[in-house]
């Protein structure tokens, strides 16, 4: 048990495949963490309630407990709604939904949905909201008009004035680790993909798009076969490929990411290899560290409902 005193907040980062707890102070400092692989994915409702018992437990003395993820999901715990964008803090807050997970009550976060301008398409985000405006708040976005989170499901964010104005989500982290996992690509992978000649082969073929990703993704295979990639680099060209491909998809919807250096948010590795493909196509990129930037999400949360009251 660790000793809570009473300023400090708890936020809950509540994904898909992870459970992540942190007892934060006001100035965003995380004291303490709890995480396991408790994803709401993996869980039925009785196992959301005994994570909340473990946080209730850890901190009895914590009072205000904020949520963010897809414990807000049709999936999870209960279904949180979106906020439409263009939305800032302030109307995220206005659509926190207060409820209680076995003993512990606790406010949930909601998603942001919007509707793209340049080819009216909806899209969705649940969990990087609370890290997007928490980074805005510590000053880490300087401004710069488009914002990517690299991963699983990459976001691309338009922001104006601290506000998501609208976005865009590629699947090419899951595509990747599908396609590299089971199937026919899968038996020509032979080791991580790292940046080289290979991966930035595969972001310039990604991204001029002269043929569709089912042809190309095909077209590696038939490169180790016949001798002109080696296996070793195989899974660096089909990372490229991929990466190149969405970059190519997200400067056709935001030609403004080339304006000022894109920050890139997220996993260090993963981050680095969308760095080298920005500027194989020529767009200046920097990675911001995002160790606290849900931490301080919560605690600009939190601060505005303090002073609401």
């Amino acid at each position: 048990m660790s000793e809570t005193r009473g300023d400090a907040i708890v936020g809950i980062n509540w994904g898909s495949s992870n459970f992540r707890a942190y007892l934060i102070e006001r100035d965003g400092t995380v004291r303490d963490g709890l995480e396991a692989a408790a994803g709401v994915a993996s869980l039925q409702r009785e196992g959301m309630i005994e994570m909340a018992a473990r946080v209730r437990a850890r901190w009895p003395h914590a009072t205000r407990v904020y949520a963010a993820g897809m414990i807000g999901s049709n999936v999870g715990w209960t279904d949180a709604g979106y906020v439409d964008c263009p939305a800032g803090i302030e109307r995220l807050c206005a659509g926190l939904v207060a409820t209680r997970i076995g003993e512990l009550p606790l406010h949930i976060v909601p998603g942001l949905a919007c509707v793209r301008t340049s080819d009216v398409a909806p899209d969705i985000m649940r969990g990087e909201e609370t890290e997007l405006f928490g980074l805005h708040a510590g000053g880490r976005l300087d401004d710069a008009p488009v914002v990517a989170l690299p991963g699983t499901h990459t976001k691309w964010v338009r922001m104006h004035d601290g506000r998501v104005s609208e976005f865009m989500t590629t699947m090419s982290g899951e595509i990747y680790d599908r396609l590299t996992g089971a199937g026919l690509l899968a038996s020509i992978i032979d080791g991580p993909s790292t940046d080289g000649p290979a991966f930035r082969e595969g972001v310039r073929t990604g991204a001029t798009r002269a043929l569709g990703l089912g042809a190309l993704l095909f077209g590696a295979r038939a490169r180790v076969i016949r001798g002109v990639l080696e296996r070793a680099d195989a899974s660096s060209y089909l990372r490229g490929l991929l990466i190149g491909a969405e970059i190519a998809d997200a400067l056709n919807l935001y030609p403004d990411a080339r304006v000022a250096p894109v920050p890139l948010v997220g996993s260090a590795a993963v981050c680095a290899l969308y760095q080298a493909a920005l500027h194989e196509m020529g767009v200046v990129s920097r990675v911001v560290a995002s160790s606290d930037a849900i931490a301080r999400g919560f605690v600009e949360i939190d601060r505005r409902i303090e002073a609401s009251r």
